[in-house]
């Protein structure tokens, strides 16, 4: 899990400009905005402290270009278009179109308990909020202390002070109902930091939408510092997404069961009401949320009591807030015990309240414990995931005790009326006129039908009252495009919602004069004039400074050797000759001492370091190297490879990134002269490919059913490793019992690459690293190798299986592999291929003993035991470290003249 990863606005009408102090974050979460409208998010990378604006501008266009495009063409589609149809060139520099009507007085209440740290920085950005009409309350819960009250009388004289002694969130909301002087009643928590454009969204909301009665806003991260936060937005979080979303329920219909759940509409941290609604439906439940037995759920129940009465609730994703989720782990564990108590406490209260919805609630309660809860402890048990397993169980546990909690909550709320009498009334004086009445209940929903030319200026659908869904037909210059349904639910459609569903149904036939275009040239076009757009122009030199990994980090090489003295002073040879002005440390392990054909070479190499590691194996080698590597880059190579002067530089390069503990670079064939070395390549050999790519989190646990395919992502025959993974909890050194020269046969890298994905971190391929492999000649050497990697395949998975509980490698074994060896022998038999079938039977062979030869393979690593832990350098006794470390390590490819 990538953390901490630094949280910043990017405004699309000013120049990206590179980002600088980021030292210690591991990648950027950008919310992109255009005109302060949110679009969406980008994740993008940083390299030496800095994400330049160049990376920002292809991850933009990458992630959002769409997003940004769609709300480009609505910008456009809703202020006066050109006579010439929308043209993506005249929309980068349109403002949104300004709030039609009169903005009303807006009361926002902060409904807080004793936290006055986080009170006073959510005051604080409520004192900067961009609008005329404001009437700022704090509604102090049940405190313990009078903080809360010298806060506001010593700093912020302009906000409203008023106490709830009934304790309870929903008490304290219901006072705001009470207090409250605006039209609009606005909520927020004293953990947000509200957006300064928040108020403004909310008001044009209800302005422009006479119907609607409720509205959710949008709610992202304030901060991504710590594992609680990252994982808490992982769970869902508190965002519904960036598109604007209506919800009514037609007169006539059921309110569907899935939204009884209430959750898809928003959150308490980020609601709002025509302060009139309360007086038809009634306060807050105050045996419900913070406070109470139930600890959640009176926001939710809210917004089912507006749908049911017949109303409009609005999501609307421009009235942003941030919110500061809880930092501490414990802290989280209690939140997400508290949301399941709260959620199916709530499910209860549907239920008890409403018996025409109880069947409802029930199957949904069953249905939500099924997919969140049991679904996510089935895909925790098949395989391993980035969210812990224990935050799940605690969620799941948290619904059981919800179904008990309303009714002491029930019997709690009656004791506060008796120990402090009831809540005042809504005073009816307070209240705006009665909302609308309904129309009148039809069987047949009359479907209106109207006309739009992209050339003429887009207006208010009012006229469609008396129809239950409006079919709008798009035209430019007459000739038709296409068609959206509306569904309007007797409520007129404002010019926004429909410029939205116009766009989100023609997506790019809407420019002009490119309609007529193919799709592809539209789009090509399109995204063309964005990345001229959005893509800096920049100094190369800066760009180069930012990207580069500094000379300073420096390399340890790890060549591992089994008794093949030639093919060691080649490749010493070629590491001597490397063109690199940082520190390089070369360390040869000996696996087999004993034949004394190792030191020789190693001794015409001064510089070079010998380590000898008796234990056979190359996982027991690699380990030794590492252990004995003092670069904070340890690449690990073979011995039978070549290597070009620019190969560490080449192969280090992506480190410049902290998220990026592995990269791999290409294998080549050095020769190809053998049918067998051709074979060998046909087989799949050690490269994989010329193109760049990269794997990360997302990628491990995007294989829902088989293995990860690690195997695809390089060898250590070219690799290199971040050396703090070798200490981290979750990586670790090698599995001594993968790999060659053990029964296993192969699988020790795999299972490291296994291990470093799912930590969540980044692995790179770069192909321009590349090195000349010397392929096996002969067909006896070329069936040890093939029949390795098969057994070797097996005890990788089975190891991923056993030691980390991932399914996903008992599938592979047991079900994968049989199909796919099925498969190759049908085509063989059909005469398609001409693979050998005798290799293929090999692999099979391999396959079988896979097993068997992990467990020998385990039995040896007991025997022999386990490798010795790496240290960080810095935390190595002085004496573990000289003279032989400090004397060895060399400027590769100077002169003593440092040229």
């Amino acid at each position: 899990m990538l953390y901490p990863l630094k949280v910043v606005d990017l405004e699309l009408s000013r120049p990206l400009e590179t980002l600088e102090n980021l030292e210690g974050y591991l990648g950027v979460q950008g919310l992109v905005r255009l005109h302060g409208a949110p679009i969406g998010y980008i994740q993008a990378p940083i390299a030496n402290g800095c994400c330049t604006a160049e990376i920002l501008g292809k991850c933009l266009l990458e992630q959002q270009s769409w997003g940004i495009l769609q709300r480009l063409l609505q910008n456009g589609l809703a202020t006066s278009p050109n006579p010439e149809g929308i043209r993506l060139k005249d929309l980068y520099d349109l403002q949104v179109p300004e709030c039609d009507g009169e903005l009303p007085l807006v009361t926002i209440a902060v409904c807080t308990r004793d936290r006055t740290a986080d009170l006073a920085l959510c005051l604080d950005s409520l004192c900067q909020l961009d609008y005329p009409h404001l009437d700022l309350l704090v509604v102090d819960n049940a405190p313990s202390t009078e903080a809360t009250q010298e806060l506001l009388q010593a700093h912020y004289p302009q906000i409203r002070y008023v106490c709830e002694p009934r304790p309870g969130l929903d008490w304290a909301r219901n006072r705001a109902i009470i207090e409250a002087k605006g039209e609009i009643l606005a909520y927020t928590d004293d953990d947000v930091v509200v957006d300064r454009g928040w108020v403004k969204a909310l008001a044009k909301a209800f302005v422009e939408n006479p119907e609607v009665m409720a509205i959710t806003g949008l709610v992202v991260p304030y901060e991504l510092e710590t594992e609680a936060q990252v994982l808490f937005e992982w769970n869902g979080g508190f965002g519904r997404g960036f598109d604007r979303k209506w919800y009514r329920v037609y007169p006539d219909s059921k309110m569907p069961w899935g939204w009884l759940g209430a959750g898809q509409f928003g959150t308490g941290a980020n609601m709002a009401y025509r302060r009139c609604i309360f007086e038809e439906i009634g306060p807050f439940d105050p045996a419900l949320d913070v406070g109470t037995p139930t600890n959640g759920g009176g926001d939710l129940e809210m917004f089912f009591r507006v749908l049911k009465k017949g109303h409009t609730l609005l999501y609307e994703p421009d009235a942003l807030v941030r919110h500061r989720h809880r930092r501490d782990y414990e802290k989280l564990h209690s939140q997400l015990t508290n949301n399941g108590i709260g959620l199916y406490s709530y499910f209860v209260c549907g239920a008890t309240t409403y018996p025409e919805e109880r069947r409802s609630f029930i199957w949904l309660g069953i249905w939500w414990l099924c997919y969140w809860s049991l679904r996510r402890l089935w895909i925790a048990f098949k395989h391993p995931t980035q969210f812990p397993l224990e935050l799940v169980k605690a969620e799941f546990w948290g619904s059981f005790i919800g179904i008990t909690r309303y009714q002491k909550a029930q019997k709690q709320a009656a004791e506060i009326i008796a120990s402090f009498g009831p809540q005042e009334a809504i005073a009816k004086e307070k209240i705006a006129p009665e909302p609308p009445a309904q129309p009148p209940v039809e069987v047949n929903r009359p479907v209106a039908v109207r006309s739009v030319e992209l050339t003429q200026p887009l207006h208010s659908l009012v006229d469609v009252t008396q129809y239950s869904d409006v079919q709008v037909f798009v035209t430019w210059r007459g000739e038709p495009l296409g068609g959206v349904s509306i569904p309007n639910i007797y409520q007129p459609i404002h010019r926004s919602r429909l410029s939205q569903a116009i766009i989100e149904a023609l997506g790019l036939k809407a420019i002009q004069p490119l309609a007529k275009s193919g799709k592809n040239t539209v789009w090509a076009e399109a995204f063309a004039s964005m990345t001229e757009r959005y893509s800096p122009n920049r100094e190369v030199k800066e760009v180069i400074q930012c990207e580069k990994l500094p000379d300073s980090v420096s390399v340890s090489i790890n060549l591992a050797t089994y008794d093949r003295p030639d093919d060691l002073r080649n490749c010493l040879q070629c590491l001597v000759k490397q063109q690199t002005a940082r520190r390089v440390e070369i360390i040869v392990v000996d696996n087999h001492p004993a034949s004394g054909l190792t030191a020789p070479v190693v001794a015409e190499f001064p510089e070079v370091k010998l380590v000898k590691e008796p234990r056979q194996g190359l996982a027991y080698a690699r380990n030794a190297g590492f252990v004995a590597s003092t670069g904070d880059i340890v690449i690990a190579t073979d011995d039978d490879v070549t290597l070009p002067p620019d190969w560490i530089e080449k192969l280090v390069a992506p480190f410049a990134r902290p998220d990026v503990m592995i990269v791999t670079g290409n294998v080549l064939p050095l020769q190809l002269e053998t049918i067998y070395q051709r074979f060998f390549e046909r087989y799949g050999g050690l490269g994989r490919g010329f193109e760049p790519f990269e794997v990360n989190g997302d990628w491990f646990k995007s294989f829902p059913k088989f293995a990860v395919p690690t195997w695809g992502l390089g060898a250590t025959a070219n690799a290199a490793f971040r050396a703090s993974i070798f200490t981290h909890p979750q990586i670790g050194l090698m599995q001594e019992a993968l790999g060659p020269g053990m029964p296993s046969g192969v699988g020790e890298d795999t299972y490291l690459f296994y291990k470093v994905l799912k930590a969540g971190y980044t692995i790179t391929y770069e192909p321009s690293a590349y090195v000349w492999h010397k392929h096996r000649r002969d067909l006896s050497a070329l069936r040890r190798q093939i029949f390795g990697y098969s057994k070797g395949h097996v005890s990788y998975n089975l190891t991923t299986w056993l030691r980390d509980g991932d399914w996903r490698g008992f599938l592979q074994v047991f079900v994968a592999l049989p199909m796919y060896h099925t498969k190759r022998i049908l085509t063989w038999l059909r005469g398609t291929s001409d693979y050998p079938l005798s290799l293929i039977l090999l692999e099979i062979q391999g396959n079988i003993l896979g097993p068997w030869v992990l467990w020998r393979s385990h039995q040896r690593v007991k025997l022999e035991g386990r490798s010795a832990p790496y240290i960080p350098v810095a935390e190595r006794p002085q004496t573990a470290i000289a003279p032989s470390l400090e004397a060895t390590p060399i400027q590769v490819g100077m002169d003593a003249h440092g040229s």
